[in-house]
C-alpha cells in the first residue's frame, strides 16, 4: 500500500537535487578516462502529472483533467483509509509473498471446464480478496495462495503500485474472473462477476481524458504517471476493454451500458496509440515506451530507459493493430509506416551474448546472424542507444555496467513476428495510391 505521508516526486527540493545530480553526472562524464566518447547523454526523468502543469494547458482542456487528478487523489484516499480502518482493530497481518512477474498463479490457458473446480475458485477468492477498494489490483502476487486477511497489505513491500496495469496486472486478474464466472451461472458467480465489473469501472476511472493509461491508479507520480505502452501495458488494457465491449464468450455477462463505456474507451486508446507514432524527418515511424501525459512527448522511464523508440513495443502496438477488424485508412497508414522503420532498423552480423558473471552479455560481430534488434534507437539518429544505473546513455551496449548488461533485454527478434504477420496483412489491407 501507498505511504500515507509519502512526497510525490515533484518537489521543489527534489527537482533542485535532480538537477544538481544531472550537472555532476555531466562533470563526471566529461573528466579524461570517466566515462569515454561512448557516453552520448544522460536521461532525463519523465515529469508527473499536477495541478500546475495541468495548468499550462489550454483552458478548454483544463477542466477535465483537473477533475480527473482530484478523482486519483480521492480514490487513493479512499484506499489508505479502507487499509488504515482494517489496522486499527489489530495488529497488521505479513506482508503477501511476492509472485512471479505476469499474473502468477492465474493461468488463462485451461481448458474452459478447469476454471469451474475448486482450485480454479480459490483463485478467484484470493484475487477478490486482495481486489483494492479503487477497484484495481497490485503487481508480483501469487493469487494461488492466501486469501487477504483484514489489515494485510495489498502487495508486497507494503506500499507502491497499487494498483497498477505493469507486469499483466488487474488485465489478467480480470480475464481470469471473467472465465471462472462462465462456468458459473447464477448465484456462485454473482460474486466473481461484481469483482469484474468493479475493476472495469476502475479501468475506465483511469484513463486520461486524452485516451490514454498511466502505469500506476491512482496516480504515483514521477514515470508512473506516464503513457505506458511498456511491456504491453496499454494493449493488455485496449484489448480488455475489446473484450468487454462485444460481450462475447467469457464477456457476455457485461451490462450493454458498461459495454458501451468499454467501446468508447477502446477508441480513445486507439486514437493515444495513433497519435503516438513519433514523426521524424517528415514520416512516421515507430513508437516510445512512454509518453508524457500531458504533452504526448516520448518520455523516459527509469534510469536506464531513456527517451527513445522501442522496437519490442512498437512490434506488439503494430500487431494490435493489424488485429483490428476492417481498419481505418489511418491504421492501415500507421501500420505500413512502423513495419516499414522495423524493416530498416533490423541489425545483421551481430549476436547478443548468453549471460555471464564474469565478463557480462555482449554483442559480438557474427557474420551472417540477424536479423535482430536493439531495445531502443535515439530518435534524432535512429541508431541504438542504451542507458545505464546512473542515467547515462551509451551508443555501445558493451559499455554498460556488467549489471544492466546481464539485467535487460537490450536486444530481440520480437519484430520479426510482426514483420511476418505484416507480410500475411499488407496484401489486404494496401495503401492508397498516391
Amino acid at each position: 500500500m501507498r505511504k500515507t505521508s509519502r512526497t510525490r516526486k515533484n518537489t521543489p527540493r527534489f527537482a533542485q537535487g535532480r538537477c544538481l545530480a544531472v550537472i555532476w553526472l555531466a562533470l563526471l562524464a566529461a573528466l579524461p578516462g570517466v566515462a569515454g566518447a561512448a557516453v552520448i547523454g544522460h536521461m532525463q526523468p519523465a515529469e508527473p502529472v499536477t495541478d500546475a502543469r495541468i495548468a499550462t494547458l489550454p483552458s478548454a482542456q483544463q477542466t477535465a483533467w483537473h477533475a480527473y487528478l482530484a478523482r486519483s487523489q480521492a480514490l487513493e484516499a479512499a484506499d489508505e483509509a479502507a487499509l488504515a480502518a482494517e489496522r486499527a482493530k489489530g495488529q497488521a497481518p505479513a506482508d503477501p509473498v511476492e509472485g512471479k512477474n505476469g499474473g502468477s498463479g492465474m493461468p488463462l490457458n485451461r481448458p474452459g471446464a478447469w476454471y469451474g473446480t475448486p482450485e480454479a475458485r480459490h483463485v478467484a477468492d484470493v484475487i477478490v480478496s486482495f481486489q483494492t477498494p479503487a477497484g484495481g489490483w497490485g503487481k508480483n502476487v501469487d493469487r494461488s495462495g492466501a486469501l487477504r486477511q483484514p489489515g494485510q497489505s495489498w502487495v508486497p513491500g507494503g506500499h507502491g503500485y497499487v494498483g497498477t496495469i505493469d507486469n499483466n496486472a488487474t488485465t489478467t486478474e480480470l480475464r481470469f474472473l471473467a472465465r471462472v464466472q462462465a462456468q458459473l451461472p447464477g448465484a456462485p458467480g454473482e460474486a466473481y462477476r461484481a469483482a469484474f465489473l468493479k475493476g472495469l469501472r476502475y479501468l475506465l476511472d483511469a484513463q486520461y481524458p486524452n485516451g490514454g493509461f498511466p502505469q500506476v491508479y491512482p496516480l504515483e507520480g514521477g514515470y508512473h504517471d506516464a503513457i505506458t505502452f511498456n511491456d504491453d501495458a496499454m494493449v493488455d488494457v485496449t484489448e480488455l476493454l475489446e473484450s468487454a465491449a462485444q460481450r462475447q464468450g467469457d464477456y457476455g455477462f457485461v451490462p450493454a451500458p458498461s459495454a458501451g463505456q468499454a467501446r468508447a474507451a477502446a477508441d480513445k486508446a486507439l486514437g493515444v496509440i495513433l497519435a503516438t507514432q513519433v514523426a521524424a524527418a517528415g514520416a512516421r515511424t515507430a513508437w516510445g515506451q512512454q509518453y508524457d501525459a500531458l504533452t504526448l512527448a516520448p518520455a523516459g522511464a527509469r534510469n536506464f530507459e531513456p527517451i527513445a523508440l522501442s522496437s519490442s513495443e512498437s512490434a506488439s502496438l503494430l500487431m494490435y493493430l493489424m488485429a483490428l477488424p476492417d481498419p481505418a485508412p489511418g491504421v492501415v497508414a500507421a501500420v505500413h509506416a512502423g513495419a516499414g522503420w522495423l524493416r530498416q532498423a533490423a541489425l545483421r552480423d551481430i549476436d547478443w551474448t548468453a549471460k555471464s558473471r564474469d565478463t557480462g552479455r555482449q554483442r559480438v560481430a557474427h557474420a551472417g546472424a540477424g536479423p535482430i534488434w536493439a531495445r531502443y534507437y535515439d530518435i534524432p539518429t535512429m541508431k541504438p542507444i542504451f542507458g545505464d544505473r546512473d542515467r547515462s546513455i551509451h551508443d555501445d551496449v558493451n559499455e554498460i555496467s556488467l549489471e544492466r548488461r546481464n539485467g535487460y533485454a537490450w536486444y530481440g527478434t520480437r519484430p520479426a513476428e510482426a514483420l511476418a504477420r505484416f507480410s500475411a496483412w499488407a496484401p489486404q489491407h494496401r495503401l492508397p495510391s498516391p
